[in-house]
């Protein structure tokens, strides 16, 4: 929204400058985005008297003048037509900046004579393209600023421009009247009051206006009058230099009238050519495929129930957005027919957008217009067309009625420290709300018909703390429920969360963030799928039905990268699963995926192929930062996409797992595009169990200060016999000294026959409270291999 400052104070009693405009408009809430002043950049430019003008001896088109500017009498070089002596005129002395010429005055020699600077031209000032001779002013001091002194002759020259940015719920800031009227309740001035002429009809309006009862909710008020006899010329040079100060381009008085009330009042209008409309006007419904060519020289095609306005002969106009060619004011135009309506804004937006035409009507409709300004900015049009184009004005027509808009709210002035935090008084909220049109009786707040906006008790607050200035609002710490250290604000399960990520991210993972959605067939692969996680309006074939797990969209991730030759990629991902459509069917999962090599190639032969042990110690890496405990169990008898031979989930017993690590199976690479191999890890945070102590006291560090001892042991085993039987049964030999347990070596076939094995564990004893003896170590030896023995059925090896 552009506006000058003169039009401005055509609304607005004030002597505040552009500067302190700019500042309480941003204040507000109307964002000022740009101020373009003209006098700025004339600033430098003086006033002169051109004493004497006499023949430059080499040159028969240069004069040598002597001007005074103030500072004594200063020779110039001109070569203008008109300098001579006697005249005022506009001096640039050297060092100023000639914005027409995009140069700079400097002392300078010309034909052998020096010139102290310059006497410029309008259209070397860019006051206008007059450049066949100097300006001359009737009036002027020498020495005076010429931007004062166009200021007090031809403000209209430096007028001051003011852009504001609107936010959507202001549409009566789209108004310089409205503008004006937040600065008055500001305190920057005294909103002038607004003459509401009304202009008596001569005749009867031949054009009638219809609307049809199914279109009243969507055009609920029109009204219209003939104006006969007018000229439509151009329009006076104050409408053109307002007009073009904003950026618009004059056509004719007409047509500048409507583009001067569209941005002075918010109240666009339109005018027909009355001489090209057949019988009356209709406001109606489109059946759809109407046609119309409309005054930006496009033709339009209309769906059915888009509002438009027609004659006997077909559409005429796009209702609320733009007007039609065929009946289009022209300079012989002679009759008019004015218009003034309310359109309903969703009604307009749902139009424009359609038919995809951006409009200062539509602009202003479909934000909201003044329902109870459509009569008086009839009348308003009709007094300025008068007494600019002439003519004689027919009664008014009117369809309809202005819809009822009217509301009110109570007023708690005591909500205006709890709500904002601002203590005002009383009185202060009264006044501030009567400054911007509302209407109090006792404690209710009636709201004026051109803000839409407020809805509600907590707007009049809002309105009252605007216009006092939020600056001053004091920010308030806010009361601890408890004194104190506070709890922490993240759930247990949001810790967890947070800290999956930067493990992962540690470990050298990419997070990716894939959809909740998958296809069926991907779901399928994971056991998913189902009528249950089916959705019912999905935003494509591929995004049908909720994940039953991470690793599709991990895979579909790196199938995407390894097209684009990306094949070594490190994947994460934290995110919800579906089992189900209710909430407790669904849980959180982190997940990770490798694909290709461990690095790139090197001579040493430190890349290779990534493989199951790589996920194992990162899976083990992220269950020990969530907190799990350290012995656990690894158990086949993964999920069906897991390799059947290299996968392992990681349990505490055989019913809690907490994780799944190893190989995805090769069928479900190859329907998902992946190139392997590619191992990946799945953790269910919710699993893992909470510690005991929830304190942030740590557990006493306990050191023995006895030497442990070491015994390997070798058993022959059938090669069916998992390692972890192996290790488990000797961990649980004596639970008290032994420490660990660790596979050393394997060995297959050879002199131990088919389908046998050898494997090697190391047994670490640790003593509690005393040095062991030799027969006590023995004893704990007997039981190990007593305890292998019995759980594998294989012997210690000879």
């Amino acid at each position: 929204m552009k506006f000058t400052l003169s039009w401005l104070k055509d609304h607005l009693e004030t002597t505040a400058t552009v500067d302190e405009i700019a500042e309480a408009l941003t204040d507000l809430g109307l964002e000022v985005e740009e101020v373009f002043d003209p006098s700025a950049a004339l600033r430098p430019f003086v006033i002169g008297n051109v004493a004497t003008a006499e023949q430059h001896p080499d040159a028969d088109r240069l004069r040598v003048c002597s001007v005074e500017a103030g500072e004594g009498p200063t020779q110039i070089i001109c070569g203008a037509p008109n300098a001579r002596a006697g005249i005022t005129v506009v001096v640039a002395k050297p060092g100023t900046y000639i914005p027409g010429l995009d140069t700079t005055i400097a002392v300078g020699k010309i034909r052998g004579i020096e010139s102290f600077g310059m006497m410029a031209s309008e259209r070397e000032l860019e006051l206008s393209e007059e450049h066949d001779g100097i300006i001359e002013l009737p009036s002027g001091e020498p020495g005076q600023s010429f931007a004062d002194w166009l200021a007090a002759n031809r403000p209209e020259a430096v007028d001051p421009v003011i852009e504001i940015a609107i936010t959507p719920n202001r549409p009566d800031a789209l108004g310089v009247r409205g503008i004006a009227r937040d600065l008055a309740a500001r305190g920057l001035g005294t909103l002038k009051p607004m003459d509401a002429p009304v202009v008596e009809g001569t005749f009867p309006c031949p054009v009638g206006v219809t609307i049809d009862e199914d279109a009243l909710p969507h055009a609920p008020h029109f009204t219209g009058r003939l104006i006969r006899g007018v000229k439509n010329g151009p329009s006076p040079a104050w409408l053109q230099a307002r007009l073009k100060a904003i950026g618009l381009r004059p056509i004719s008085s007409l047509v500048d009238i409507t583009n001067f009330f569209t941005f002075d009042m918010n109240r666009p209008l339109h005018v027909f050519d009355a001489a090209r409309v057949t019988g009356e006007l209709r406001v109606h419904l489109a059946t759809g495929g109407e046609t119309l060519e409309a005054l930006d020289e496009r033709s339009y095609t209309f769906g059915a129930g888009q509002v438009v306005i027609s004659d006997s002969q077909g559409v005429e106009s796009i209702a609320g957005i733009m007007g039609g060619a065929p009946t289009g004011v022209e300079e012989d135009t002679v009759d008019v027919f004015v218009e003034s309506a309310w359109w309903d804004p969703v009604t307009i937006a749902r139009t424009g957008r359609a038919l995809k035409i951006n409009s200062d009507a539509r602009y202003r409709f479909e934000r909201g217009v003044d329902p109870a300004w459509t009569r008086p900015g009839l009348e308003a049009a009709t007094r300025m067309i008068l007494d600019l184009c002439g003519g004689k004005a027919s009664e008014v027509v009117e369809a309809g009625a202005a819809p009822d808009h009217a509301r009110a709210y109570s007023l708690d002035t005591a909500r205006c420290s709890s709500l904002v935090g601002m203590d005002i008084p009383a009185a202060q909220q009264r006044e501030t709300l009567e400054a911007l049109g509302f209407r109090l009786e006792g404690d209710l707040a009636h709201v004026p018909s051109w803000r839409p906006d407020v809805k509600g008790e907590a707007d009049l607050v809002e309105e009252v703390a605007r216009i006092a200035s939020l600056t001053r609002l004091v920010p308030q710490p806010m009361a601890r429920p408890q004194p104190g250290v506070p709890k922490p604000i993240l759930t247990e399960g949001q810790r967890r969360e947070q800290i999956a990520r930067r493990t992962c991210a540690a470990l050298g993972y990419n997070e990716a963030v894939t959809y909740s959605f998958i296809d069926a067939d991907s779901a399928a692969l994971f056991e998913g799928g189902s009528d249950a996680t089916m959705l019912e309006n999905p935003i494509s074939s591929e995004m049908s039905h909720l994940r039953p797990d991470l690793l599709p969209g991990l895979l579909q991730a790196a199938a995407r990268n390894q097209k684009r030759g990306q094949g070594d990629v490190a994947l994460f991902e934290v995110g919800t699963t579906f089992q189900g459509g209710e909430p407790e069917e669904s849980c959180v999962q982190v997940a990770g995926l490798l694909t290709g090599r461990t690095g790139p190639k090197d001579v040493h032969g430190a890349s290779r192929p990534v493989d199951v042990f790589d996920v194992k110690a990162d899976i083990e890496a992220v269950l020990a930062a969530l907190g799990a405990p350290a012995k656990t169990q690894v158990f086949r008898e993964g999920a069906e996409w897991w390799h059947p031979g290299r996968h392992g989930r990681i349990c505490l017993g055989p019913k809690k797992t907490l994780g799944v690590f190893g190989e995805v199976h090769p069928k479900i690479l190859r329907e998902m595009g992946v190139k392997g191999p590619a191992v990946a890890f799945t953790i269910w945070p919710d699993q893992v169990p909470a510690p005991r102590n929830q304190g942030a006291a740590r557990p006493a560090l306990e050191l023995s200060d006895l030497q442990a001892v070491e015994r390997d042991f070798a058993f022959v085993l059938d090669d069916r016999i998992e390692a972890q039987q192996v290790v488990a049964a000797a961990q649980g030999a004596d639970k008290a000294l032994i420490d660990e347990v660790r596979v050393f070596d394997q060995f297959v076939g050879g002199s131990l026959g088919e389908g046998k094995k050898s494997l090697a564990i190391t047994v670490r004893i640790q003593p509690k409270g005393q040095t062991l003896t030799d027969k006590e170590i023995e004893a704990v030896a007997q039981k190990v291999v007593q305890k292998v023995e019995s759980a594998t059925g294989g012997t210690l090896r000879g």
